[in-house]
């Protein structure tokens, strides 16, 4: 198991290499923050993205951003994790949506969270500090501090 984990640590640290070769200053990651197999980040140009100290992304987390992504210091995310800050056009029925450009907007993931596996977190999303989100969960919104937002079937449930 030990071996397990130095090969993920070790396997993190050349990937925060080469992003930070790719993205130079768009790209803030601040230290301990591990990666498992599949993460993938991509920035448009302009485009910003800071993960704080500490922060653990599982298998397969994705972020993709046009404009700006912040995760705040101590975040974990489940595996399978997507973060957008931007969403298609579609409104001209008379253009292609793939030729109608994008709209986008800022999202802040505050610190201490965990994002449950295969939650998606949609542009304009603000999570607070110290929250859960709970698998599958779709966010498009605000979440306040102290959180637990849970996905059921039938049912979405915001505690406090």
């Amino acid at each position: 198991m030990l071996l397990f984990k130095l090969f993920y640590h070790i396997n993190s640290l050349f990937h925060i290499l080469l992003l930070k070769c790719m993205y130079g200053n768009s790209l803030q990651i601040g230290r301990h923050v591990h990666f498992r197999k599949g993460f993938t980040l991509l920035l448009d140009k302009g485009a910003e993205v800071s993960i704080g100290p500490g922060c653990f992304f599982n298998n397969y987390c994705s972020i993709v951003s046009h404009d700006k992504v912040v995760i705040g210091g101590g975040t974990i995310m489940g595996e399978g994790v997507k973060i957008y800050d931007h969403n298609h056009c579609y409104a001209d029925v008379t253009i292609p949506i793939k030729e109608q450009g994008y709209t986008s907007k800022p999202i802040c993931i505050g610190q201490h969270c965990w994002i449950g596996s295969n939650v998606m977190i949609l542009k304009g999303s603000t999570i607070g500090d110290n929250c859960v989100i709970g698998a599958g969960c779709i966010i498009h919104g605000n979440i306040p501090n102290n959180t637990v937002l849970m996905n059921r079937q039938d049912l979405l449930v915001r505690k406090v």
